[in-house]
C-alpha cells in the first residue's frame, strides 16, 4: 500500500467510483422508486418486490459474463454495461404500465450486472493477493457511499421533481461519469509491467513465510470444473445466496416498513438508512483489513449471525428507536464486512486465472437469494398486513446461512494427471 506507483490502487479507486454512481442512481435507490410507484399506481408490495426479484439476471448471465470478462477483459465489459444501464434509465422514465416496469427494469439490471460489482471484482482479484480483502473492501465503499446519496439527493429529487425526471437524469449522469473511469482498468498487472500487490516475485516468499497460510490464496489455480467438484464451491455459493436474500429484502422493503408499518417520517427513514450505510462503510474498511490478517470464513459466520439478530430487532421491537439503531449497526457492519470477504474467499480457494468463470457459475446459485428475499418479505406483508413475519423468516434464513460457511473449508489442490507430450 505504501508503493504509490502501483496501479492496482488506482483501479480500486475507479471501481469504487463506478459503484458509487451505480449504487446511488439505481441499486440503493430502488426503495424510493418503489414507494413512488406504489403511491402513484397502487401496485402491491408483493408486485413491486417481484419486479426486483424477476429482474435478477446474475444467474443466467453469470457463466457467459464470467467467460467474457476472462476472455475480453473488464474494461470492455464495463463499458457495454454502463451504456445498457443508461439506456435502461431513459426507458424507465417512460413507463405507464406494469409490463413496462418489469421489462425496463430488467434492461437496467443487465446493465448493472455487466457494468458493476461482479466485473470490478474480477479485475481487482487479478491485481491483489496479500491485500485482496482490503482492496475489495475499499472498492465496495463506493457502493455504500452511493447509498447515502440515494437516501438524500436521489430521494430528494424523486420527491421534488418526480421519479420520471430523476430516472432520465440518472441515465445521462451514468454515461458522463461512468464511461471515463473504465479507461483506468487493465486486466492484469503483468500487462503493464507490474506485479500482484506491487510486490516483486523474489519478495513474495518472504511475505508468505511471515503470515499464516490461510491468509494467502492457493498456489494452484482451479479450473471451473475442478472448482465445481469441491464442497467449498457449493457451500460458499449457498451461503452467498442466503446473505443476498437478507440484503435485498432490506433494500426493497426497509423504507416501506419504517414509514408505513412503524410510522416513522420520510425524513427519519432517510436518517436511519444513512446511519446503517455509515456502519456498512465501517465494516468495509475495517473488515477488509481484518480479512487480510485472520480467517475470512470466521468473520463471515459472525456477520451472518449479526444479520439475523438485527432483523429480529427491526421486526419485533422496531417502534423502539434504540432497537432500530441496533439493527442499523448490526446489519450495516455485517453487510459491509461480509460482502468483500465472500469474494476474497473464492479467490483464495480457487485462484485468479479462472475467477471470472468460477464466480459466474456460482452466481446461478447466489441469484436465488435476491429473487426470494424481496418476494418473501413482500408477499408475507400482503398476507399478514405488516413486515414482522417476513423479516422474521428472512432472519432465520440468515442464521441458517451461517452453516454453509461453517462447512466451506479450504479445498485440497486438484489432482491432475500429467500430460504426455
Amino acid at each position: 500500500m505504501r508503493r504509490h506507483g502501483f496501479h492496482g490502487w488506482w483501479l480500486v479507486g475507479a471501481g469504487a467510483a463506478i459503484q458509487f454512481v451505480m449504487s446511488a442512481l439505481m441499486q440503493q435507490s430502488f426503495g424510493f422508486y418503489a414507494a413512488a410507484l406504489v403511491r402513484e399506481y397502487g401496485w402491491s408490495r408483493g408486485t413491486v418486490g417481484s419486479a426486483f426479484s424477476f429482474a435478477r439476471v446474475e444467474g443466467p448471465l453469470g457463466p457467459p459474463q464470467g467467460w467474457i470478462v476472462d476472455k475480453y477483459g473488464a474494461r470492455l465489459v464495463l463499458q457495454v454495461g454502463i451504456v445498457i444501464l443508461a439506456a435502461g434509465f431513459l426507458l424507465f422514465a417512460t413507463i405507464h404500465s406494469l409490463w413496462q416496469f418489469f421489462l425496463f427494469y430488467i434492461v437496467m439490471s443487465i446493465g448493472s450486472s455487466f457494468g458493476g460489482f461482479q466485473t470490478i471484482t474480477v479485475a481487482i482479484v487479478s491485481w491483489f493477493d496479500r491485500y485482496r480483502s482490503r482492496a475489495l473492501g475499499f472498492s465496495s465503499v463506493g457502493f455504500a457511499l452511493g447509498g447515502i446519496t440515494a437516501s438524500s439527493a436521489v430521494a430528494y429529487a424523486i420527491t421534488e421533481y418526480g421519479w420520471r425526471e430523476t430516472s432520465f437524469a440518472s441515465g445521462i449522469i451514468m454515461l458522463v461519469l461512468g464511461l471515463p473511469l473504465t479507461f483506468l482498468f487493465h486486466d492484469r498487472p503483468e500487462d503493464i509491467g507490474q506485479h500482484v500487490d506491487g510486490i516483486a516475485p523474489e519478495d513474495r516468499d518472504a511475505y508468505r513465510l511471515a503470515m499464516p497460510a490461510r491468509i494467502y490464496s492457493t498456489t494452484v489455480d482451479f479450473t471451473v470444473r475442478e472448482a465445481m467438484r469441491t464442497r467449498a464451491f457449493w457451500m460458499i455459493s449457498c451461503g452467498h445466496a442466503a446473505a443476498l436474500l437478507v440484503v435485498t429484502a432490506v433494500q426493497v422493503h426497509l423504507v416501506l416498513h419504517l414509514t408505513d408499518s412503524l410510522h416513522y417520517s420520510d425524513g427519519a427513514a432517510r436518517w436511519i438508512l444513512t446511519s446503517m450505510i455509515l456502519m456498512q462503510i465501517v465494516g468495509q474498511v475495517f473488515g477488509g483489513v481484518l480479512g487480510d490478517r485472520m480467517s475470512k470464513r470466521l468473520l463471515v459466520i459472525v456477520c451472518m449471525a449479526m444479520h439475523a439478530v438485527g432483523l429480529l430487532l427491526i421486526a419485533w421491537v422496531g417502534t423502539n428507536i434504540l432497537a432500530v439503531a441496533g439493527f442499523g449497526i448490526l446489519h450495516g457492519i455485517a453487510w459491509g464486512t461480509r460482502g468483500p470477504l465472500m469474494q476474497a474467499i473464492r479467490a483464495d480457494y480457487f485462484g485468479r486465472t479462472h475467477f471470472g468463470a468460477i464466480s459466474g457459475w456460482s452466481s446461478i446459485i447466489t441469484t436465488f437469494g435476491p429473487i426470494l428475499g424481496p418476494v418473501i418479505a413482500g408477499f408475507l406483508y400482503d398476507w399478514t398486513g405488516d413486515y414482522r413475519a417476513g423479516f422474521t423468516v428472512v432472519a432465520l434464513m440468515a442464521a441458517a446461512g451461517s452453516i454453509f460457511f461453517v462447512l466451506s473449508t479450504r479445498p485440497a489442490p486438484p489432482v491432475r494427471t500429467p500430460v504426455e507430450g
